[in-house]
């Protein structure tokens, strides 16, 4: 699990094909300080597993599956990616609840800058906006943000300084792609509202009530 605050930006140092998955190598420093055989670093938002260690580099290996749904298809050696190792227990919470599965990729559609911020709009792919609300969490390419119109098919997300400077969100332009995770809390408030759990519960709870009033009248 993660927060999606970005801890430093890696810089991917080789990409090997491997037929139906790849190795990528990044560059990285604070990620490392701690790193071990198996640990769990979200690169760009994408949960992947340390397989390799070297000299101030990490290696993963990346499945079709991550590459069909995510945007790490499309990177090459010389990008700059957002890293975050997985939180522990003693860590704060500062986003929210990521897992590091992608939901699907958006595209930058438009950036309005401002004295002190930047309101970038994102394009979403079709069934992902109904996890979205104003005031909502969503996760861009790792970064855990608010966001502030949700839209049928696109919302917009207002980034700060130490978001632009830190995090490639702040060089992300027109056009191209980012990886878009939604609050998993959502997910699981629209399955039990589809399996009519929450009818159930609150019919039991009801029916519960009926039975203590009854029990005081005796």
């Amino acid at each position: 699990m993660f927060t999606g605050i970005v801890e430093e930006l890696g810089t991917v140092e080789r990409i090997e094909p491997q037929g139906d998955a790849l190795r990528l190598t990044v560059r990285a420093t604070t990620v490392l300080s701690d790193a071990s055989l198996g640990d769990s670093i979200a690169v760009n938002g994408c949960c992947l597993t340390v397989a390799e260690l070297g000299e101030g580099t990490w290696t993963a290996d990346v499945m079709q599956e991550t590459l069909d749904k995510t945007s790490l298809l499309g990177v090459a050696p010389g990008d700059r990616v957002n890293l975050e190792r997985a939180v522990t227990a003693d860590k704060r919470l500062g986003g929210h609840i990521v897992q590091g599965h992608v939901d699907g990729v958006g595209t930058v559609l438009a950036r309005t800058p401002s004295d002190h911020w930047e309101v970038v709009e994102i394009g979403m792919p079709r069934g992902l906006g109904r996890y979205l609300v104003d005031k909502g969490s969503i996760t861009v390419d790792g970064v855990s943000l608010t966001v502030v119109e949700a839209r049928e098919d696109s919302f917009t997300v207002s980034l700060i300084p130490e978001t632009l400077a830190r995090t490639t969100l702040g060089t992300r332009q027109p056009g191209e792609r980012v990886n878009l995770e939604a609050d998993v809390l959502a997910k699981h408030v629209e399955k039990l509202l589809a399996g009519g759990y929450l009818d159930k519960l609150l019919a039991d709870r009801a029916g519960a009530g009926n039975h203590d009033h009854a029990g005081d009248r005796a």
